[in-house]
This record gives C-alpha cells, sequence and structure tokens, in this order.
C-alpha cells in the first residue's frame, strides 16, 4: 500500500532502477528478480523502489523500453538513407543488444511497447518508413516481421529456452551422423556449411527487406 512505503532515496530514478534490473538479470537471471533483491543490490529496501517503479510489470515495462532504446534510439532520430538500411540496421543493433543481454529474450518477445517512450520509439520507426512513402499497414508489417525474426534468430543461436535450461541439444548428438543414411547432414556438420548463424541472419534480413521493397515498388506501379 502507499502509505507504507518507503521514502523516495536521493540519487535513485527510474533510469537507474531499470539499467541495474537489466544488470541483475544479466547475472541472475530473470526468475530471480524481485524487488527486494534489486533494492539489495542498489543498497536500499525493495520498499523504496515504488516510488520509481511502481510494479513488476512496469519494471518489464521499462526494461523493454530501455532495450528498444539501445537498439534503435539514434537510428529512429537521425535516420540514414533508405528505409530499407534504416530498417536493416535496427535488426542487426538489436541482434546484438540480446546476444548481449539474452535473459532479456523472453520479456521482449512477450510483452508489448507500453511505455510512452516505446511508443514514441514505436512512433518514429513508422514515421521513417512513411516518409519514404511506405504505407501505414505495410511500414506495421515490416518492423514487426523484422521484430519477429530477429527474436526467433537469437533464441537459437542463444540456445537455450530461459527456465527450460537442459532441454537444448547436445553438439555430440550431430557428431557421428551414419553417412549413409544422412549424407547431406553429415557433410555440414563436418564441414559446418549452411551453420553459420551470423550469415544466415544477415543474408535472410537482405531477403527479407529486399521482399518487401520488390512488393511494395510493384504495388506502386501497378496503381499508377
Amino acid at each position: 500500500m502507499p502509505g507504507r512505503r518507503a521514502r523516495p532515496r536521493t540519487g535513485l530514478t527510474r533510469e537507474k532502477i531499470i539499467d541495474a534490473a537489466l544488470d541483475y538479470v544479466d547475472e541472475h537471471g530473470l526468475a530471480a528478480l524481485s524487488n527486494r533483491k534489486l533494492g539489495a543490490a542498489l543498497g536500499c529496501e525493495g520498499m523504496t523502489l515504488y516510488h520509481y517503479v511502481p510494479s513488476k510489470a512496469a519494471l518489464l515495462d521499462g526494461m523493454v523500453e530501455r532495450l528498444l532504446e539501445f537498439s534503435a534510439g539514434d537510428l529512429f532520430a537521425e535516420p540514414n538513407g533508405p528505409w530499407t538500411e534504416v530498417v536493416r540496421e535496427f535488426a542487426v543493433a538489436l541482434r546484438r543488444m540480446l546476444l548481449d543481454h539474452p535473459a532479456i529474450l523472453t520479456v521482449l518477445a512477450t510483452r508489448p511497447a507500453a511505455t510512452p517512450a516505446s511508443l514514441a520509439l514505436l512512433e518514429r520507426g513508422i514515421t521513417v518508413l512513411r516518409e519514404d512513402g511506405v504505407p501505414l499497414a505495410d511500414a506495421l508489417d515490416v518492423l514487426n516481421s523484422v521484430v519477429m525474426w530477429t527474436l526467433g534468430h537469437t533464441l537459437s543461436e542463444v540456445g537455450e529456452t530461459p527456465h527450460h535450461e537442459g532441454t537444448e541439444p547436445q553438439p555430440e548428438q550431430f557428431s557421428a551422423l551414419d553417412r549413409t543414411i544422412y549424407p547431406h547432414l553429415a557433410q555440414a556438420f563436418d564441414t559446418g556449411e549452411g551453420l553459420d548463424s551470423e550469415q544466415r541472419f544477415h543474408r535472410t534480413l537482405r531477403i527479407l527487406l529486399a521482399g518487401y521493397a520488390a512488393e511494395l515498388e510493384h504495388a506502386k506501379g501497378a496503381g499508377s
């Protein structure tokens, strides 16, 4: 209840709390996050945090906000080049950020942009595409598709699902495939052909964006 909460602590801000939460989850995992533990990490009582972040849901929404800011803040604020290049750079930055903070994957995948800052960032992203002639529905399709592809691909790269540790495949199970039964797979695992995650990500991203751009150009030509 509000009346029982500890008083605000000098020097503590919402941004500092959210950044501390990201650091805590990086080290201990999302399941371990609580106001009590986060408060201890910040050197204050857990109840104090409620003055800045009123609930666990608000904390998670704030974490999504920060992750999006890290990935797209500058790109969407000062776009450089055509929309395909801006969105490509956004996806690359998002993947890099997720690989640095893998425990946050499920937060970003399951929580929509809900804070005013997150919504403003999304609005700027849509504006980048709209100002380059992309219709509104297509702009949303592009951004949603790219984000979903990036999240799914990065989760596969990380190699395990948070809270389901131990279910991931073991590399050794593919090291001795019977060549008479699985000749192509055996060759791929021996040589690494087709197994480069970095290369696959960038190639598929280029194809995805080129496909959207080609379809939009075709629709524009058909409508003229």
